[in-house]
């Protein structure tokens, strides 16, 4: 779409405008018709100059940085024995702990 813009050099037309207006169930006056079809043949014009940008020995990535993942490792730890230390009471495996009321 932005190759048919450049090369018909006029943007987008008011009946384009009112028809993205309507899918995206927005309701535009006249006014902001003429406004948002010069804004967004504006940004349609700009899009097709980053398209020529040569981008041929550019790898491609998903991120602007590199992401690494920071996490520690899982390891497993014996839990239950510590904190079966810090309780004051226990009975077998369960904490014993005062009658609710």
């Amino acid at each position: 779409m932005v190759d048919e813009l450049v090369k018909r050099k006029k943007g987008l037309s008011k009946k384009e405008i009112e028809h993205i207006a309507w899918l995206a169930r927005i309701e535009l006056s006249k006014k902001e018709v003429n406004l948002f079809a010069h804004q967004l043949s504006d940004i349609l014009t700009y899009f097709a100059k980053i398209d020529e940008a040569d981008t041929e020995d550019v790898p491609p990535s998903y991120h602007v940085l590199d992401l690494i993942n920071v996490l520690r490792k899982d390891e497993i730890k014996p839990s239950l024995e510590v904190t079966f230390q810090t309780v004051p009471q226990t009975k077998g495996r369960f904490v014993k702990a005062p009658r609710m009321t």
